[in-house]
């Protein structure tokens, strides 16, 4: 948690613009796994946390933005809490640590928001992404779930997202005290990436690292010798000499700031003739993207780059044929590179996503691509200094996908099938970074992850 100040600041950076009424947040509640009592591991709703600070469950805070004014509805502990929870501060000493005056019994909301209804008072609030919050707010408005769902306040929306993005030295620091971690858990996981390991091992040795700071997972990892399947959680296979394995993880700090880290490990300790071109490839692509961010710049534009980059290494070996630049405007790159070149990164690893993908990547300066791989882009806008975003190409050989497009002929005036099908065991290779936008440039945040061939296989070596 931050000083009072600075949720004060966030706060009043609400009241200015064409926002008018009441400002709702409702933070999240205990998700039970398989009976009330025995909850998920709490994560509190980003926003709430973003302007309230508090990071515990049954809370909800409302802005007057005619006053500015601030209040805090939750529960006093009674006895019965306090049997099972220990001592606890009452309400209106959390409220003051966040420097809100005001608190009522979270009871009162109803009352309140029923109020505001009957004197024609607006009400916003956030789009609402759990099912509980959106049966809380059917029951506050006396109205349907559905209703609820579609009522939240593209004008709160778009206000959040504009201060959220822009990351304050404070919010910098936490997510590279998480960067550290996730360093210590990714260079960990080189190094016992070995011929007969179990992927849950490796896990298990990264998740104890975090776990010794008390710290969460900023998302479940991604730690998998089939690095071709993108979003692939699982952890059961043994690893063999010569497999590429793609680990994606990421802590959270103290104060619920992500990190997202991906690093392409050799298992045997050494990239294999066939894999160090495709390798650099990718490390080619995550450098000339970073070296092209800064302020004004679209990333939509630099996503294409770095897809200019890869075809051009890749039809040098034979994969592609043809000029570059159309092979990227035809989208027949995507059957190597399906995916976008990054997002936002701050209290969410995917920031603000739950606000609405395109309402948080897009605007007036970017439009999303129907194209397929393009249309995954979930960052396109023009960047703005103070943006931290990730920064993670890859090249996959996906096997459905390469027999798929040779089938139906799709860009085959572009693409070499016979060659993309004598790799169709070769696997996936993705590198990843945090980084920071700046008027003149960028910043990798946090002290360097091995990443080039020479440094991935010293640690190994080591």
């Amino acid at each position: 948690m931050f000083s009072a100040d600075i949720y004060q600041k966030r706060r009043a950076g609400l009241v200015h613009g064409e926002l008018r009424g009441l400002l709702l947040f409702l933070g999240n509640v205990d998700a039970p796994m398989n009976y009330r009592d025995n909850t998920y591991p709490f994560v509190q709703d980003a926003s709430f946390r973003y302007f309230f600070g508090l990071d515990e469950p049954g809370l909800a805070g409302l802005i007057d933005v005619a006053s500015g004014n601030a209040t805090l509805f939750g529960t006093d502990p009674g006895v019965d809490d306090i049997v099972w929870t220990g001592e606890l501060p009452s309400l209106a000493e959390r409220a003051a640590r966040i420097g809100v005056s005001a608190s009522r019994p979270y009871a009162e909301l109803s009352e309140v928001i029923q109020e505001a209804l009957r004197t024609g008072t607006p009400v916003h609030y956030l789009a609402p992404y759990r099912s509980e919050t959106v049966l809380e707010l059917a029951g506050l408005f006396g109205t349907t779930a559905m209703s609820a769902k579609a009522a939240f306040s593209p004008a709160l929306t778009r206000r959040v997202v504009a201060l959220r993005e822009i990351k304050g030295a404070e919010e910098i620091a936490e997510m590279e005290s998480a960067l550290a971690v996730t360093r210590q858990m990714h260079i960990a996981a080189m190094k016992a990436s070995r011929p007969g390991a179990m992927e849950y091992e490796v896990v298990g040795l990264m998740e104890g690292i975090m776990r010794c700071h008390d710290w969460q997972l900023a998302y479940p990892s991604i730690f998998s010798r089939r690095g071709e399947v993108l979003h692939n959680h699982a952890h059961d296979q043994r690893l063999d000499a010569g497999d590429l394995v793609v680990n994606d993880t990421g802590a959270s700090s103290k104060s619920g700031y992500a990190s997202d880290i991906t690093r392409t490990i050799p298992v045997g300790g050494r990239f294999s003739e066939r894999q160090k071109p495709l390798y650099q490839a990718v490390l080619d692509m995550q450098l000339e993207a970073i070296k092209a961010l800064r302020a004004g710049v679209r990333y939509l534009d630099v996503h294409k780059l770095a897809a200019r980059v890869m075809v051009e290494r890749m039809t040098a070996l034979g994969f592609f044929k043809g000029d570059a630049n159309e092979i990227v405007e035809s989208g027949a790159y995507a059957i190597a590179f399906p995916h976008g070149l990054g997002h936002q990164i701050g209290l969410d690893v995917h920031d603000m996503e739950a606000l609405g993908e395109t309402l948080v990547g897009y605007d007036e300066t970017a439009e999303r691509s129907p194209l397929f791989g393009l249309g995954y882009l979930r960052l396109g806008k023009a960047l703005k200094a103070g943006m931290v975003l990730t920064v993670e190409p890859g090249i996959y050989f996906i096997p459905a996908l390469i027999d798929a497009w040779q089938k139906e002929g799709r860009h085959a005036g572009f693409i070499n099938f016979e060659v993309f099908q004598s790799y169709r065991d070769f696997g996936g290779i993705r590198i990843e970074d945090n980084v920071l936008v700046t008027e003149t440039g960028s910043r990798v945040l946090g002290e360097p992850i091995p990443k080039t061939i020479e440094e991935v296989e010293a640690i190994m070596a080591g």
